[in-house]
């Protein structure tokens, strides 16, 4: 529960590796937080960004889940586990995925499981243990981190785009579920963000960095947002593709 200050006293990040992650555990550590549970299938890279929060924050307790981000049904497992190390979950990042880059699915059909398991399976049914968990609790603030791509779904990352595009429904339909309990989702639409995921991929335009994107986050998190894009320019020049004509979208080039 948060604090008299309003500050989130336990926050959970599934995912622990991302950049953007902790970006935004980052941005939202400050004194009052008392606990961090970094979730993640590499525990020993995860314990870099938990050492430094030590150093920075000696009065966190940072603690260590292991999970795998394919195993859907151990979902619920893993929230219990969580839950058993800090009680109530204040906010809790869902930041996993796999982006498919350079794949062909036409040649290699069955490269498309991993991410459909990932990116929609495994975390629809993790949103829906976090969301038993805040309903008991009576709080709790979800966040998703979707993707534009999940807006208008592109040739280029079709797998990809498709798997965003239903999770994002997804949440914003478990976040109106959810709304009645005190609960609630926050579904984050990034752009291409420069990370450990992007490397070696060009530039979009209206890039935008793993610290900006966690500015934007923070600042949502305390509001009644249940949607942010950012950089928030993508939700006009979205707004404008979802409404192309089909013979429009098929000669852009991407």
């Amino acid at each position: 529960m948060k604090n008299g200050l309003g500050v989130a006293q336990s926050i959970v990040l599934f995912g622990g590796t991302s950049d953007i992650g902790q970006a935004i555990v980052s941005d939202l550590l400050r004194p009052g937080v008392a606990h961090v549970v970094l979730v993640s299938r590499n525990i020993e890279e995860a314990d870099r960004f938990g050492q430094d929060i030590t150093q920075r924050y000696p009065d966190i307790d940072v603690h260590h889940v292991r999970f795998d981000g394919q195993d859907a049904a151990a979902m619920t497992r893993v929230v219990q586990e969580v839950v058993s190390l800090v009680a109530d979950i204040d906010v809790v990042i869902v930041a996993q995925a796999l982006l498919g880059d350079g794949i062909d699915f036409l040649q290699n059909p069955h490269e498309a499981i991993p991410l459909a398991t990932v990116n929609f399976t495994a975390t629809m049914t993790l949103l829906l243990a976090l969301g038993h968990q805040v309903n008991q609790q009576g709080y709790g603030r979800i966040v998703l981190l979707s993707s534009v791509a999940g807006e208008r779904v592109r040739r280029s990352n079709a797998v990809y785009g498709a798997t965003k595009a239903g999770i994002d429904a997804f949440a914003l339909a478990l976040d109106h579920e959810l709304s009645s309990g005190g609960g609630s989702i926050l579904v984050v639409r990034p752009g291409f963000v420069t990370s450990k995921m992007t490397t070696g991929m060009q530039k979009a335009p209206f890039s935008a960095t793993p610290a900006a994107v966690a500015k934007s986050v923070a600042r949502a998190i305390d509001s009644n947002a249940r949607i942010i894009w950012t950089p928030s320019i993508l939700r006009w020049v979205f707004m404008v593709f979802r409404h192309l004509p089909t013979a429009l979208w098929r000669r852009m080039p991407f």
